[in-house]
């Protein structure tokens, strides 16, 4: 669930500023709200230093077997920018180096010096380039040579007495002869190596590095908070949001330090922060969450059940085979044995969407697309099967028609959550009006897109759903602003409809998979494996065209599987995904829920 907030004004004598910020962060409950726009050279300051240590923390391997070297850590973050700096150098070096080994390569080894010396004799000798076929007349008392030829063209160089203007690209003479620039390239190339050498002998200091970036960021939002408050003479005050259950404790830890303490609802103006505490249950979905960074707004609706419900539907449905889930659960179980410091919910998630998926290959009896008319399961896993599903003249339309049905009745979710959200208003019937259009929808989509008759009662259906929505969409006091609702409702009827449709993705992707993984088999295997080392290879082929359609699944899952939830059903139940995190004020390494007042 979203958990309420409350705004806190906290106020202070001017004098006591950092001791109270200095509290406040040892509470670590308080989201802040800068009061005026924080500025000043100490803040510029503490941002430049946290950007100086964090640029030194990411060029160091985060895991290494190296013991720390024992020197301080500001010792360590100069000689790191020391050897930024110096890899930079070379590395501008390097690309200039390398640009002119390419552009006078063609010309030859030779020495500029050379060149100058015949001009002090008098001889002008200039280098040219023209591309292949072009013709350039030479005067008769100039001397030309050839030096190469590419598919770009013949380079040449000119000698005479005289000037020299010819109707070619002249090339500028180098500056150094091309063996004196290759050395100096592996000399750069040498000197980058000894730079990673010397960033890698700091490997060991990663942790101490580590907590001054923690440290760096905690001033910097330390500096950030002291000059966000407010200032009234002689009394100072600061801003923020605090989790409802966190309020009394607050108010109790302001009494022992002298504060005032201001409680009040947060306004409809006010930019508050989400904070979602979730079920045990509910907790694995967040690790999608975080994946594609959305948040939803304070004032809008933790949709976290129904998302990881009707996700690990899709996820079965799009990668449809039970083969893939037994190789997802194993994965997952050693992933789980191996990163033990990862989050274990991010493993729960895996463990759901892997057995979803097992459950529904079963189903539809799909191992490693293995299963067609020609190649029949075995008896034990036949019987498993949903005939319904797996009917070689009707099963495709079946699993067509559960995907509307699981479109219409995530779309119903949608509406009565809202219907329940708006009760006792008006504007309640509206959404059931909005379910009525939803269910006459999905007939409509099997009607169209599968040939089955169209319930003719659906039409009274549809056309109650829509006095239901013209006459309680909008409450009368609002109707001046929010007409053009009304205007573009026959629009957002056909969007209805459309969005019904678009659940159909689920069998298209559904049964591409299938459609890969047993062209894969098909093509290698209907010969039979042949000898070992025929075999060998065929087995390394149909590894990688399995390995090939996972890695498609996965993005299939992500472009619409989670499509599906976070626009389609997230649109009909009126999400916009507009917040942003709880993160109270506290030392870097407290941070998210409170944990110094007892809720």
């Amino acid at each position: 669930m979203i958990v309420p907030m409350k705004k806190l004004t906290i106020l202070c004598v001017a004098s006591a500023k950092d001791e109270t910020l200095g509290a406040l962060r040892e509470l670590g409950v308080l989201h802040l709200s800068a009061i005026t726009p924080p500025s000043g050279k100490d803040l510029d300051a503490a941002r430049t230093h946290f950007e100086r240590v964090k640029r030194a923390l990411e060029v160091l391997p985060p895991k290494t077997q190296a013991g720390p070297s024992g020197r301080s850590a500001e010792e360590v973050v100069e000689d790191i920018w020391r050897l930024i700096h110096k890899k930079d150098e070379e590395l501008t070096r390097r690309d200039e180096l390398k640009h002119e080994i390419q552009r006078i390569e063609p010309l030859g080894d030779f020495d500029p010096a050379s060149v100058e010396e015949l001009a002090r004799q008098g001889v002008t000798l200039k280098l040219y380039h023209v591309s292949r076929g072009d013709e350039v007349e030479i005067p008769p008392d100039a001397v030309r040579l050839v030096l190469s030829e590419d598919k770009n063209g013949v380079y040449f160089a000119v000698a005479r007495k005289s000037d020299l203007d010819l109707a070619a690209s002249e090339i500028r003479l180098p500056v150094k002869p091309l063996r004196i620039l290759r050395e100096s390239l592996t000399q750069v190339e040498k000197s980058l190596a000894e730079i990673e050498d010397g960033l890698a002998s700091h490997a060991g200091d990663y942790s101490v590095v580590a907590k001054t970036v923690r440290d760096a960021e905690d001033q910097v939002e330390y500096v950030e908070a002291l000059r966000g408050m407010g200032d009234a003479k002689e009394v100072a005050y600061l801003r923020g949001f605090c989790p409802e259950d966190s309020v009394e404790g607050v108010r109790q830890y302001g009494a022992k330090h002298g504060w005032g303490l201001v409680v009040e609802e947060p306004s409809e103006e006010d930019k508050v922060p989400t904070l979602i505490r979730l079920s045990r249950w509910v907790k694995p979905i967040k690790a999608v969450f975080d994946m594609i960074g959305i948040v939803p707004g304070y004032r809008e609706i933790d949709i976290s059940p129904v998302f990881l419900i009707f996700l690990s539907i899709f996820f079965a449905m799009l990668v449809g085979d039970a083969g893939y889930g037994l190789i997802f659960i194993a994965l997952t179980w050693a992933a789980s044995r191996f990163a033990k410091q990862a989050p274990r919910h991010v493993f729960s998630f895996l463990y759901i969407m892997s057995v979803s998926t097992v459950i529904w290959g079963v189903l539809t009896g799909n191992y490693f697309g293995y299963f067609s008319p020609s190649n029949p399961l075995p008896a034990a896993l036949q019987n498993l099967t949903v005939p319904w599903l797996v009917d070689q003249n009707y099963s495709d339309k079946h699993i067509m028609m559960l995907c509307f049905l699981l479109g219409a009745i995530q779309l119903t979710v949608a509406h009565l959550w809202n219907a329940i959200r708006f009760a006792p208003s008006l504007q309640s019937l509206a959404q059931i009006g909005w379910v009525m259009s939803t269910w006459t929808m999905y007939f409509a989509a099997r009607f169209m897109v599968l040939g089955d008759a169209f319930p003719p009662i659906m039409l009274w259906v549809l056309g109650a759903g829509i006095l239901l929505i013209v006459l309680f969409m909008t409450p009368p006091k609002k109707f001046k602003e929010e007409w053009f609702n009304h205007a573009i409702l026959p629009l957002n009827i056909i969007s209805n409809f459309t969005d019904v449709v678009s659940y159909v993705r689920l069998f298209a992707v559904g049964t591409a998979s299938f459609a890969v993984a047993n062209a894969f088999n098909v093509m290698l295997l209907d010969g039979g494996w042949g000898g070992f080392f025929s075999g060998l290879v065929k087995a390394m082929f149909l590894f990688a065209g399995h390995t090939l359609n996972i890695a498609l699944c996965g993005l299939g899952i992500l472009v619409h599987g989670v499509r599906l939830n976070t626009l389609e059903f997230s649109s009909h139940v009126g999400m916009q995904w507009s917040g942003f995190h709880y993160r109270p004020f506290a030392r870097g390494e407290q941070g998210g829920e409170p944990t110094a007042v007892s809720k």
